[in-house]
């Protein structure tokens, strides 16, 4: 290495031109003009002119195709308690509230075994007690993530459910 040599650090982002060696350490001034003392071992000579003989070569990249079945629109549930059996004056409270858990989970090991990506689960506005039941059955299931679909989610009807 000689004065004028440009150089670079080893593990570090610092190079600069070689100003002054004294034996084995070498003195440098990088683009601001700062200077820096490193043992030579510590440095590695910039030489441009190695790559410049250097061929490029454009490889094939394989694409991966999208199945079409993740392409369609997402799965939409709607856990109003009318939509889900004919006569629903004919139940009790909890006996709705159950119901409706269990084709929640229904419908959610659906997804699961048919690889769907996307669930959007709709049960309105309310006391929020079929809210907070499908907030509950939500936080207890794994490998999925979810969030209201509008910003204020108290106002929300509905929740987006997205299988990871």
């Amino acid at each position: 290495m000689k004065i004028g040599d440009k150089v670079s650090v080893i593990d570090e982002d610092l190079s600069g031109t070689i100003t002054s060696v004294h034996g084995n350490t070498v003195v440098f001034a990088d683009a601001h003009g700062f200077t820096h003392k490193y043992p030579s071992e510590k440095l590695v000579q910039k030489n441009e002119a190695l790559y410049e003989d250097i061929r490029i070569e454009k490889k094939f990249e394989y694409h991966k195709k999208i199945s079409k079945k993740h392409n369609r629109n997402h799965l939409v549930i709607d856990l109003h308690f009318e939509k889900l059996v004919e006569n629903p004056l004919g139940y009790e409270s909890f006996e709705r509230l159950f119901i409706q858990k269990e084709k929640l989970l229904e419908i959610i090991e659906f997804c699961r075994k048919n690889n769907l990506k996307k669930l959007e689960i709709i049960h309105g506005l309310g006391n929020g007690t079929l809210q907070k039941m499908v907030h509950d059955v939500l936080e207890s299931q794994t490998g999925l993530d979810f969030h209201n679909k509008e910003i204020l989610h108290h106002q929300s009807g509905s929740v987006m459910v997205n299988f990871v």
